[in-house]
């Protein structure tokens, strides 16, 4: 080996190496591409529908939570007026004014919970009658107030939270009763911390607070994180326009635990007294089921997209090692094809050899013996040229001998397999022979056409040598098509009674074989094609084979139209073609009609 193919080598196993780098890439490139592309678009796409639905969902309830609990509120102040309403329609004012029998009408209206602080009767002048509370309201007049005012007007009313005479923020609800030409007024306060805790009888968290404004934004509850009530709220009335309404904000200091939060807040108004339920929430809690679920989502996607990927690159190095292994198995038969043709090529030429060689040999054997005799015929010889001319004709004997060992090894060299003959369906065995080439020839945009006589008479023959026949042919005129879009290969048999065989046409529309390259064809190593694409054998070998079995092979081609093949099996091999395999099977490689074409 030269130095410069030494180097070549090395170079020859890094392209390889680059090679398989490349393709191992593209690959892993191709698959993840199309498999993580619509597990992304898939993943995100059901992530962010349902975040959206499961937040709009949660933003629902919460808001159907705040308009139950105004209902509720609205109830509990609607249900406390009436209590008021009914004690006034049932008792006459000489009754009730009495205070054991208004100590009696508190304590019934407050069996059920402590809903009020006080009572007191008022006459039509603003004056207390009658009194029940812990407050001394009893020489107060409340005929400038202005709950008083409504209450005439209106016949009952809910203030919202006020201080009053007392001096502490309470709510009254109140009512007028006319009696005959009498009017007075049954007055009770609602215990604030009762309304609070009613207010804020909603599982909000630890991050949720619930308050109610009056009109003008004043606090009438305490809100949890901050406020007193009768302090100007921390939210603007001017926000809660709308009848109920949910929204996000982002406000600061509400909790004590941050400097600015992002909170959910929901509203409603009540109808009578008009004021606002308003409650808040830390959005991270509001949300934290949610959000949990989303990052389980989250997370399950991308570790689905690892495992995908980790999947993806071990499958890949795997495929592409099976790639690198089958090319280097492919290599190696096809050295292993090119050693066989070569030994074949050897064969043949030995068979040649051999055939060429015993004939000069037999004359020089047949003038041997008759020099020999010519010798015994002239007694009169000198009996030591006699003896020196019979030992040279000895020895040229034991040479003669010596060559012909040699010529019988060199066709026990070339000899071939003894073929295995048997009955053969050439229609069925045609039909298996396009259905393994089928899918080769679909994948070069050929289809087959075949026109089989019916009842077609069985031949024997060697099945497994007439499938390498017939391979060939087909492998080679698909090939043919390379180039072109489309093509078709059409097959045919029709029986030739006075021959006693069969006839086969393999028809192809390729690009056709040159003139000057048609009689070469049947030659060993003769190929068309690009290196490293065909080998030159397996016409040579069809031939041969074809030959063997007792037939004939022909071919026509145009360029550009395509090539034509006939070939002709008997239907019972010849014997003679069966006695030469095993007399003198070197010499059916190189058959006398074949050398009749060539030259």
């Amino acid at each position: 080996m030269t130095k410069a193919e030494s180097n070549q080598l090395p170079n020859e196993e890094k392209q390889k190496a680059g090679h398989y780098s490349r393709l191992y890439r593209k690959f892993v490139f191709l698959t993840l591409i199309s498999s993580l592309v619509p597990l992304l678009l898939v993943g995100w796409g059901i992530y962010i529908y349902y975040s959206d639905f499961s937040k709009d969902r949660l933003k629902t309830s919460f808001q159907n939570q705040v308009e139950s609990h105004r209902k509720i509120i609205e109830l509990f102040l609607k249900e406390r007026t009436h209590d008021l309403q009914l004690v006034a329609l049932n008792h006459k004012l000489e009754e009730i004014q009495k205070q054991p029998n208004l100590i009696r009408v508190l304590d019934s209206i407050n069996r059920e919970g402590q809903y009020f602080t006080d009572l007191g009767i008022i006459n039509d002048q603003g004056k207390h009658l009658t009194y029940i509370g812990p407050y001394d309201l009893m020489d107060k007049n409340y005929s400038q107030t202005f709950w008083f005012k409504e209450v005439m007007k209106k016949g009952y009313f809910v203030s919202d939270m006020f201080t009053g005479f007392r001096g502490s923020p309470h709510i009254i609800i109140a009512s007028l009763r006319i009696e005959g030409e009498k009017r007075w007024i049954i007055r009770a306060s609602i215990e604030t911390e009762y309304l609070r805790s009613l207010v804020e009888n909603v599982k909000i968290g630890a991050t949720g607070e619930v308050y109610l404004l009056n009109q003008a934004g004043i606090l009438q509850t305490s809100p949890r994180f901050g406020g007193r009530i009768m302090d100007k709220a921390p939210l603007p009335i001017e926000q809660f326009r709308e009848e109920s309404g949910i929204r996000t904000l982002t406000l600061a200091g509400s909790n004590p635990t941050s400097i600015s939060s992002k909170q959910i807040v929901a509203h409603a108004w009540m109808r009578d007294p008009h004021w606002l339920l308003v409650v808040k929430q830390e959005y991270d809690e509001a949300f934290h089921d949610v959000n949990h679920a989303n990052r389980a989502t989250l997370i399950f996607l991308h570790l689905s997209l690892l495992g995908i990927i980790i999947i993806t690159a071990i499958i890949t190095r795997t495929m592409v090692k099976t790639i690198e292994k089958r090319d280097l198995e492919s290599e190696q038969l096809n050295k292993q094809l090119i050693q066989a043709g070569k030994l074949a090529s050897l064969g043949e030429l030995s068979a040649g050899v051999a055939h060429e060689i015993n004939n000069p040999l037999a004359i020089i054997l047949m003038e041997n013996q008759v020099v020999r005799d010519t010798v015994d015929e002239f007694p009169e010889l000198d009996a030591d040229f006699k003896e020196q001319l019979i030992d040279s004709l000895s020895q040229i004997d034991s040479q003669v001998q010596r060559c012909n060992l040699i010529t019988h090894n060199l066709l026990r060299f070339s000899r071939r397999t003894v073929s295995q003959i048997e009955a053969v369906d050439i229609n069925a065995f045609l039909n298996e022979v396009i259905q393994l080439m089928a899918n080769r020839a679909k994948g070069m945009g050929v289809h087959f056409n075949t026109n089989l006589e019916e009842g077609q008479k069985p031949i024997y023959s060697d099945p497994s040598q007439l499938q390498q026949v017939f391979l060939n042919l087909i492998n080679n005129a698909i090939d043919a098509h390379e180039g072109k879009p489309y093509g078709s290969i059409t097959i045919s048999t029709r029986s030739d009674f006075q021959k006693q065989g069969v006839i086969i046409e393999v028809a192809d529309t390729g690009s056709g074989i040159p003139k000057e390259n048609l009689e070469r064809i049947f030659d060993p190593f003769f190929t068309t094609k690009p290196v490293g694409k065909g080998t030159g054998l397996g016409l040579s070998i069809s031939y041969s084979l074809i030959n063997k079995l007792g037939g004939d092979i022909s071919v026509q081609s145009v360029v550009g139209q395509g090539t034509h093949f006939t070939l002709f099996l008997p239907f019972n091999r010849p014997e003679d073609s069966e006695k030469n395999d095993e007399e003198h099977p070197g010499q059916t490689l190189m058959p006398e009609s074949k050398k009749e074409t060539k030259q």
